[in-house]
C-alpha cells in the first residue's frame, strides 16, 4: 500500500496516540495536533519522522495556519480523522457549569468545523477521506452526558450534511469506535 497522510486531532493520548502509532508503524506520514506542548515534544521524540504541533482546534485562526504549513510541507491530507474530544463530568445538564458545556461543544463540535473548513479545500483536486469520530450516544442518549450527546448528534448531522455536499472522489463519514477510556 502507497503511503498515505493521515492528519489527526487529538493525538496526545487513547484512541489518538494508539492510531498515531498503528499508522507510523503501517508505514503512513502521520500529521497530527493536541494542545498539550508536553505531550506533541514527547511525540515529536518517539516518532521524529512524523508532524506534530500544538494546535488548539477550538482555534479557528490556529487550525487554518496548522494546515496551510501541513500542505505546504507534505501536500494535501488523503485521510482526516478529527479525533479530538471531551466529556463532561456526569451531572444533570441544569447542574453541569457554562463553562463545561462550552468546551465540551466547542472541541467536539466547532473544532470539527475547524478542521474540515480548512482541510476540504486542500483536498478538492486530490480526494479523500474524512472521518467524524461520533459515539453510540450521538444517535442514542444518557442521563448525565447531556452535552456530549448533544456535541455528538452534531458530529452525525453535520458529516451528513457534508457528505452531501463534497464532490466526487470525497468522502464524508461518523465513525463510532465503541467505549474508549482515554486514560
Amino acid at each position: 500500500m502507497a503511503e498515505r497522510r493521515i492528519l489527526i486531532t487529538g493525538v496526545s493520548r487513547g484512541l489518538g496516540q494508539a492510531m498515531v502509532e498503528g499508522f507510523a508503524a503501517a508505514g503512513h506520514r502521520v500529521m497530527g495536533c493536541a494542545r498539550s506542548p508536553e505531550a506533541v515534544n514527547q511525540l515529536r521524540q518517539q516518532f521524529p519522522q512524523q508532524d506534530f504541533a500544538v494546535v488548539d482546534v477550538t482555534e479557528d485562526g490556529a487550525v487554518a495556519a496548522w494546515l496551510s504549513r501541513i500542505a505546504s510541507q507534505h501536500g494535501p491530507p488523503d485521510l482526516v480523522l478529527n479525533n479530538a474530544g471531551l466529556i463532561n463530568d456526569p451531572a444533570p445538564l441544569w447542574e453541569v457549569p457554562a463553562n463545561e458545556v462550552n468546551a465540551v461543544l466547542d472541541v467536539n463540535l466547532k473544532g470539527t468545523i475547524n478542521v474540515i473548513r480548512h482541510a476540504v479545500p486542500l483536498m478538492l483536486d486530490g480526494g479523500g477521506v474524512i472521518v467524524n469520530f461520533s459515539s453510540g450516544w450521538g444517535r442514542s442518549t444518557s442521563p448525565e452526558v447531556a452535552p456530549y450527546c448533544a456535541s455528538k448528534w452534531g458530529i452525525e448531522g453535520l458529516t451528513r450534511s457534508l457528505a452531501q455536499e463534497l464532490p466526487s472522489g470525497l468522502a464524508a463519514v461518523a465513525l463510532n469506535p465503541g467505549i474508549i477510556h482515554t486514560d
